[in-house]
């Protein structure tokens, strides 16, 4: 049986939530199913640079045009809220948010073009896999999608053993320095903590990056706070290895994984009361409103002074980070496949 995926999402080294997701249903399908084909589609922009990416023995590479469907596929999954304009026999697609129907955190432009993709792709769907209950709730109230075709199915998390010492007083935010993640009310919180305690940012430059780092500049707090950019794999696991506190007031999120590598690694979270973060952090977590920064400065401040909390808090976390699972994603994804596939 050959089952076509959209991999153009998956490549590079700077990978964004959906080529985190793209990565591990891909080859984590792969590796589940060997007796099973799989093609790996790339959209012309991107389709050389995929040979770049070792393939496993039971995964093709192909073209994927807007109008010519891989030829042999039974199914077609668009792993991004996006399918192709041609018609597949079944297709099911991947919807990780709505945020840029709902909020201004990018341009008109692209909000224009995205609309028309989450559309063409919610009515062109047999099934819509969607990363949490908050997305599925905005699938089905934005897009007008029944509830009967949406399948909820959690990211999983990357394990990271807690650690034990090697500790600093750092406070991490971890995502794209944009108007989304909020952290420009960061800044300005952190502004209220102790003096010893640094504030480490690491992410590359989004929708409205410019005034949040003319921002950081003029900050009383400038020289204590790390402005580190898109970080590998290494040295993200070393900043939750340092971190004593990670801090993600997004204002807007389909799921966040942030959350939960922190969590996995025993960071003491403080997050929003809104989107899906409430759904993903269980009790694990102080939730605060992330338009409200005095709150957000006094639950920083709270938690840099309090060690029995921040120990609590962690306990907490790597419990609940232990309920979501990449296996159990990857296994609960083919199902949504076998659903379809006894139509055929």
């Amino acid at each position: 049986m050959k089952i076509a995926l959209d991999a153009t999402y998956s490549l590079g080294d700077d990978l964004s939530g959906v080529g985190v997701y793209s990565r591990e249903i891909l080859f984590g399908m792969a590796a589940a199913h060997p007796a099973n084909d799989f093609l790996f589609c790339y959209r012309p922009h991107r389709f050389v640079r995929s040979f770049s990416d070792r393939l496993p023995e039971n995964c093709h590479r192909r073209l994927l045009d807007e109008h010519l469907i891989p030829r042999g596929a039974r199914l077609f999954h668009g792993l991004n809220q996006r399918l192709p304009k041609a018609r597949f026999r079944l297709a099911v697609t991947t919807f990780h948010d709505l945020f840029v129907l709902t909020g201004e955190y990018s341009t008109p432009e692209f909000r224009q073009r995205f609309a028309e993709q989450a559309r063409h792709a919610a009515a062109a769907s047999d099934l819509i896999v969607t990363v949490s209950e908050f997305t599925a709730a905005q699938v089905s109230g934005l897009l007008r999608v029944p509830r009967s075709r949406i399948r909820v199915i959690h990211h999983g998390v990357r394990t990271c053993a807690p650690s034990e010492g090697g500790k600093e007083k750092i406070i991490l935010h971890v995502g794209a320095i944009q108007t989304r993640k909020n952290v420009s009310r960061l800044v300005k919180a952190f502004e209220s903590v102790p003096p010893e305690w640094r504030l480490v940012l690491a992410g590359g430059a989004g929708y409205g990056a410019p005034a949040i780092f003319e921002q950081i500049e003029r900050s009383p707090c400038r020289d204590r706070i790390q402005v580190l950019g898109y970080v590998s794999e290494a040295t993200l696991a070393d900043c939750y290895r340092r971190a004593m506190i990670f801090a993600f007031p997004s204002l807007d999120e389909g799921f966040g994984m942030p959350v939960l590598d922190a969590m996995a690694a025993g960071v003491p979270v403080v997050s929003s009361n809104r989107a899906a973060l409430p759904e993903v952090c269980g009790d694990a977590a102080i939730l605060v409103d992330p338009e409200d920064t005095g709150q957000l400065a006094d639950v920083l401040c709270k938690l840099c002074q309090d060690e029995a909390l921040r120990l609590e808090l962690g306990r907490k976390g790597t419990a609940n980070a232990s309920r979501f699972s990449w296996k159990r994603a990857i296994a609960r994804t083919f199902d949504v496949y076998r659903e379809l596939l006894v139509w055929l």
